[in-house]
Order: structure tokens, then sequence, then C-alpha cells
């Protein structure tokens, strides 16, 4: 378990690196032929006034530590790495959008979920917006299928029906879900895109 967890960890590190570099160079992870469609904006807000409050504390208390170096300098490293962090959790979700391409679509959740659902797995698409609450478990069982909820601000707009029970792995281990429900910003285009590739 406790490897289990270091291992989460440490790639969730590696990608948060990956991701701002792909932000900075302008690199969105898109597959070849897919278009993108991001999920980001009902939390960019948020993120960016947590990330504002951290800089400012990070200055605050580098300001009242700064004539001991043996506290100072671990307080410093530490607020770095947490300002670093959540700029590597906002670009996760602003270069790993869901995409919707000739292979199929694309299922993203920041830096950690990248479901790949070729279309012959994809039984149908619809447009559902559902409300639910965050705390509520990720998986399940929505009328007999159990279902994966990828929500942002509880939300999820779009339903992806499997052909059949198809297993993921996730950040906690493999699952066997029926249906994806997920947040689009733009559901419209994105069952558009859909019908182009599934008529």
């Amino acid at each position: 378990m406790v490897l289990a967890l270091a291992r989460r960890a440490f790639w969730l590190e590696i990608r948060s690196y990956q991701s701002i570099y792909r932000w900075l160079f302008r690199r969105p992870r898109v597959p070849t032929g897919a278009v993108p469609f991001s999920y980001h904006q009902p939390v960019l807000a948020i993120l960016i006034v947590l990330l504002v409050v951290s800089v400012v504390e990070l200055v605050v208390v580098d300001l009242i530590v700064h004539r001991w170096a043996s506290v100072r300098i671990p307080l410093l490293v530490v607020g770095l790495w947490g300002v670093v962090w959540m700029v590597g959790l906002l670009c996760g979700m602003i270069c790993r959008p869901h995409a919707v391409g000739p292979e199929g679509i694309r299922v993203r959740s920041g830096s950690e979920i990248d479901l790949s659902v070729p279309w012959d797995d994809v039984h149908a698409v619809t447009r559902r917006k559902r409300v639910r609450k965050d705390k509520e478990p990720k998986i399940t069982d929505d009328g007999g299928m159990r279902t994966l909820h990828l929500r942002i601000g509880e939300e999820t707009t779009i339903e992806i029906t499997l052909e059949r029970p198809i297993e993921f792995r996730l950040p906690h281990g493999r699952e066997t879900v029926e249906r994806i429900a997920l947040y689009v910003e733009d559901p419209g285009g994105f069952m558009d895109e859909v019908r182009r590739h599934i008529g």
C-alpha cells in the first residue's frame, strides 16, 4: 500500500513537470488528427486564487524567518515546491484535454487519468448534464451500470456508454466500468465531433 502510494506520488510529480513543459512550449497532449475539448474553466479561478495566496504566503513567511537560515531554507524549499506543484496541477488540466479523433475518445482528468476509448468500444455518446456532490464516489452503480464520474465542479455533461464492461487503470487501481460520465466545456462541439466519426 505504502509502495503504491509512493509510486503514484512519484509519477504525479513527474507528470506535473511534464505538463509545465508542455504549457510553456505550447505542446498540448492531443492525439494526431483529434480535436481537443477543455474542462478546466470552472475551476480555473479557484486554482489561480489558491496559487496567488500560496505565493503571498511564501513571501510573508520568508520575511518573518529570514534571519534564521536553518528555518528559512527548508520553509522556502517546501513553499516553492507547493507553488510549482499547483502550477503543474493547473497545466496538467490545460495541456491534457479530452480529445475526439479517428481512433476514438481520450478521456482525461489532469495528469492522473488518461483513458483511451476506441470507437469499437463505444455503444453510445449522449449529452447529459448531471450534478453530484463531490464527496460521492467516483464509481457508482447507476441503474445496474458501473459508472465512472469525472466531475468538474460536481458536474458532468457527457456520458459514454460502452459496448461491454471494460477495465481501466485508475489512480487507485484497476476498475471495470460500463459507462463514463465526464465534464466538457463545449458539449455541443463534442457531440458534433463524435457524430463525424460514428454518424
